[in-house]
């Protein structure tokens, strides 16, 4: 039996339509599939960055007592001990910022486990919610850690290698969801992401205006020649070892306007502070002591005067400890 042209063109036609479901069939089908690599890299940042902010939180509740950061000395002690450094505290509580981005981590690598153990469908809703969850907190996170950056290096002036490394991960976390949750339309990303962006950027400025201290030191001391205000609290260690400093005729001698004493205190925090003696050497400053400085032959701030030993610069607390002969608990 031949079939006639028109036959073959149906047939034809027919094996075609066939051939371009069957591909498309086979196209849904794989993106349909959830990507694995996605959750395993997103699982190693997340842990990564729970060991970041959480050796940082146990430093600051005292229960590690030195972290080793890479950079310039004292910069890590200096950024965290900064008023940006800190969430919320009080004679009870202390809530450090680096607390906030170790619950960040933890919640992406519960959503990434549950992912990973394949309990949901790749097609059901609630898997791309809980990818959506992902892509949303990275974003947030990624967009308060490049503030947060900014105020590190313009602010604060110092170099913390633990929070570049936090902001590293997080942005790296907020590209790989992108991928792995293979969303079908870029535009309720791009949208929701921006809303997100900007809405953490937003609250992060008043947040980082509110805790300034710059704005509440032109208010405090309009005319007079008087260092900033420390706006850090001390702990019940970093008292003890003030109190010993000025038993010991331990001196600090600073200038009004020098942003390393500045920084120098801040580490002992506003308690400690009171308990420290502290020589103002510049000559306009309030209650100087210029011609003791002069005699000490005192020419860089903040100095210790040590035994009778001057030592210039900002010194980590237990870098001075050390050099005092500090017998005392040290988990500054």
């Amino acid at each position: 039996m031949q079939l006639s042209c028109q036959d073959n063109i149906r047939i034809d036609y027919v094996n075609n339509k066939l051939s371009l479901f069957m591909a498309l069939k086979t196209f849904k089908s794989r993106n349909n599939k959830d990507l694995k690599w996605p959750k395993i890299i997103i699982a190693i940042l997340s842990t990564i960055g729970l060991v970041d902010t959480g050796s940082i939180t146990l430093k600051n509740w005292g229960l590690f007592t030195s972290l080793s950061c890479p950079g310039i000395e004292n910069g890590c002690e200096t950024v965290l001990n900064s008023p940006w450094g800190t969430l919320f505290k009080n004679n009870q509580i202390n809530i450090p910022l680096s607390l906030a981005g170790f619950i960040t981590y933890l919640s992406i690598l519960v959503i990434t486990i549950i992912l990973s153990l394949n309990l949901i469908s790749p097609r059901e809703k609630l898997n791309k919610f809980l990818w959506w969850l992902i892509f949303l907190i990275s974003c947030a996170s990624s967009t308060f850690s490049f503030l947060l950056i900014n105020i590190m290096f313009l602010k604060i002036q110092a170099y913390c290698f633990f929070c570049i490394l936090s902001a590293i991960i997080s942005f790296s976390i907020f590209i790989t969801s992108m991928i792995g949750a293979k969303f079908e339309s870029r535009e309720p990303m791009i949208f929701r992401g921006f809303i997100v962006a900007i809405s953490i950027l937003l609250g992060g400025l008043i947040w980082s205006t509110n805790v300034d201290p710059s704005n509440a030191i032109d208010v405090i001391r309009p005319t007079e020649n008087v260092s900033p205000i420390i706006t850090t609290s001390s702990s019940p260690q970093k008292v003890n070892f003030a109190k010993f400093l000025k038993k010991s005729n331990i001196i600090m001698y600073s200038a009004y306007w020098c942003p390393h004493c500045h920084d120098q205190k801040q580490l002992f925090g506003k308690e400690a502070v009171k308990e420290l003696k502290v020589v103002e050497c510049a000559k306009d400053g309030k209650d100087n002591e210029y011609e003791l400085c002069q005699m000490k032959g005192i020419s860089g701030f903040p100095s210790w005067e040590i035994n009778g030993e001057i030592i210039s610069g900002a010194r980590d607390l237990n870098e001075l400890a050390i050099k005092a002969g500090y017998q005392g608990e040290t988990n500054f």
